[in-house]
């Protein structure tokens, strides 16, 4: 396996996911991407419309100014980035923060998440029943999923996000028609040192585009920072070049 260098970590969790589902500070995990001698760290809790996990509205302004204080202090070393892992919320394009709360993030990811309440009926009964049931019919999966693309796609085009989280890993995409919107809008997918979306076969479509791809731990808790090895077996694997990745270079005399 070719030996490859993480330059910054764009998918991490604090204990600003609530319910103990992130483990560690924002510091901590700073202190983490430090010691492997990263140059970036995104800061990503789950966005305030998961119903366990979501980072509390009112906190927003709060890790704001902590992260703040650590590029302070951190300066020159390693620059941390507010942002958030943002939750499909509606079918016609609509993420979980407000427009007033965007000014406060750096970066904005998104994805597909099960503990989400959706804002209508429709997009309940697609996600929750039509995403399941399509299993069983190949009629209701071209269906779904050009429906769960189609959302995607409205939302890469009405916010400005920055990385399309595990894409695949919840719901079945088109990901070249999603790849060629990413590309017209700078939108990154991301190939998941956690889970295993993008996917071998995926990666290796959606590179036939001008899409860009990012690497994320989508570390829980500190240690995990930087634990990439899955995504960058992936990369190999599927052959793509490595001037797709952002945030990945190929170690000298590899």
């Amino acid at each position: 396996m070719k030996k490859f260098r993480l330059i910054g970590d764009y998918h991490t969790h604090t204990l600003y996911s609530r319910n103990g589902h992130g483990k560690g500070t924002i510091r901590e995990n700073a202190e983490r991407a430090l010691s492997l001698g990263l140059k970036e760290l995104y800061i990503t809790d789950h966005g305030p419309g998961h119903l366990f996990f979501g980072l509390k509205r009112k906190m927003i302004p709060i890790v704001r100014k902590e992260i703040d204080d650590l590029n302070k202090e951190f300066e020159g070393r390693i620059k941390i980035f507010f942002g958030v892992e943002a939750n499909v919320v509606d079918y016609d394009g609509k993420i979980d923060i407000k427009e007033d709360e965007i000014k406060y993030f750096d970066i904005m990811n998104v994805g597909y998440h099960t503990g989400v309440r959706f804002l209508n009926i429709k997009s309940e009964i697609l996600f929750r029943y039509i995403n399941p049931l399509s299993k069983y019919s190949s009629r209701l999966e071209n269906y779904i999923r050009e429906k769960n693309t189609e959302a995607l796609i409205k939302i890469v085009e009405n916010y400005p996000i920055r990385i399309i989280t595990h894409p695949g890993e919840k719901v079945n995409l088109d990901i070249r028609k999603l790849a060629e919107a990413c590309e017209k809008q700078g939108t990154l997918l991301e190939i998941n040192g956690h889970h295993n979306h993008i996917s071998v076969e995926n990666l290796a479509i959606a590179a036939q585009t001008d899409c860009r791809f990012s690497v994320g731990s989508d570390a829980h808790f500190p240690d995990a920072v930087g634990s990439v090895e899955g995504a960058f077996r992936r990369i190999e694997e599927s052959g793509i070049p490595l001037t797709k990745v952002e945030n990945v270079e190929l170690l000298e005399g590899a």
